[in-house]
């Protein structure tokens, strides 16, 4: 587990069901634009569907399990309010991961979302042993943007339909950290940008 403040970021479990079902339906409009899709299956290829969620934690603890995968929940207050997910993680020569995220509607705008991104990329960087984590988010997306701008995450460039995102594939911003550029900690940068940064009542993000 790991925590600032209000903010938990905890391993995903299959009791967490009912929670995390309802956050979701909850915010099915405010998560659309921005969740990944399945696209269509081509001739002669394999048949995909989205899966359950007792599907989808069995997926992501076998990943988890294998080195490749951090999958949390994000709690604020005791309460399940979204998901983090460290995929892609890599290791021999290149060492590095992505990460991705949803939050409730309901807490934008709290820092929900940059405290728990800081946790867990200070727990990659300093605790698992990645040397590189990047973000990739749509470029209508500003709400996640102002996530990775307010932690400082530098930008790299456009990767031209790079994920399958509300039914069409869709040009993605890449933004990276190296271990080297945050030699104090992410959390640590996060906190100093908050004492610094009046309250201005933007949202944080539904989703990248």
């Amino acid at each position: 587990m790991l925590a600032e403040g209000d903010v938990v970021l905890r391993p995903i479990k299959l009791r967490d069901q009912k929670a995390w079902r309802e956050v979701n339906r909850r915010n099915r409009d405010w998560l659309r634009p921005w969740e990944a899709t399945i696209p269509p299956p081509t001739p002669g290829g394999p048949l995909t569907h989205r899966p359950t969620y007792r599907q989808m934690v069995r997926h992501l603890r076998s990943e988890a399990h294998a080195g490749r995968m951090l999958p949390f929940v994000i709690e604020y207050q005791g309460r399940l309010v979204g998901q983090l997910t460290v995929a892609g993680i890599t290791w021999g020569s290149m060492c590095s991961g992505h990460v991705g995220y949803w939050v409730d509607e309901a807490v934008a705008g709290r820092g929900v979302m940059p405290t728990a991104v800081a946790l867990a990329v200070d727990h990659c960087f300093r605790t698992v042993g990645l040397h590189r984590i990047e973000v990739c988010i749509r470029p209508e997306n500003g709400p996640s943007r102002r996530v990775v701008e307010k932690l400082g995450f530098r930008e790299e460039g456009l990767r031209p339909r790079y994920l399958h995102i509300d039914g069409a594939w869709r040009d993605h911003l890449v933004f990276a950290l190296t271990a080297e550029e945050i030699p104090e900690g992410l959390l640590s940068r996060w906190r100093r940008a908050r004492a610094q940064r009046a309250p201005n009542g933007n949202p944080t993000s539904p989703g990248n």
